[in-house]
């Protein structure tokens, strides 16, 4: 089973359908037995940075996301993927889950922001070569601040930005692979494979 945090603030149904359209057992939830259940684990997100870290306080998800990490692939995106990292600046300053170290700060170009669209992977891992100058979708103002060594793929928008990022079981995208046809559903599956999760609709 396939569990998507429900913390009030996450593109659901897009995420539940691309999950259910390959095969996927899927609860959404953010109860901790069933979590603890789950295979794996997304986080999505759509809001900012400040409302969803209380969110995450209110419904006590900080302390078991820290546990479920220890032993589960998690996959945070979009504002799920910025969550993962340290702390964020949108509003006040709000402590993230700190799976991944870094900061998720105001990003700065001379492109009109937020950065809406479809952009192209630059790949730095080899796992995820075949993505190279794939298009994705894009939707967001802040960006991720963190050590090279866990940004699997950037894209460009005026300035780098981390689009993949991965520390172990811990996986983000800045972009939302279930808005982004084939090149997202083939992301999607990496995550889930990445447990020997067969996708029974291929």
């Amino acid at each position: 089973m396939i569990a998507i945090i429900d913390y009030g603030m996450g593109n659901i149904s897009s995420v539940s359908n691309a999950l259910i359209d390959l095969g996927c057992d899927v609860c959404v939830t953010d109860n901790q037995t069933e979590l603890e259940r789950a295979s794996h684990i997304i986080l999505p997100g759509v809001g900012s940075f400040q409302a969803a870290a209380q969110e995450l306080n209110n419904r006590q998800l900080r302390e078991i996301l820290h546990e479920l990490a220890k032993s589960k692939p998690i996959l945070g995106i979009c504002l799920g993927m910025q969550l993962l990292f340290t702390k964020g600046y949108e509003g006040e300053q709000s402590l993230g889950l700190n799976l991944i170290p870094g900061t998720v700060e105001k990003m700065h170009t001379v492109d009109p922001l937020p950065h809406i669209g479809w952009n192209t992977l630059d790949v730095k891992d080899e796992e995820f070569g075949r993505f190279q100058d794939q298009y994705v979708y894009f939707v967001h103002s802040y960006i991720a601040k963190t050590d090279s060594k866990y940004v699997i793929a950037t894209t460009d928008y005026g300035t780098q930005i981390p689009a993949i990022v991965r520390k172990g079981n811990i996986y983000g995208m800045q972009f939302h692979p279930e808005k982004s046809g084939a090149v997202g559903r083939k992301l999607i599956e990496i995550f889930l494979q990445s447990n020997n999760i067969k996708i029974v609709n291929n």
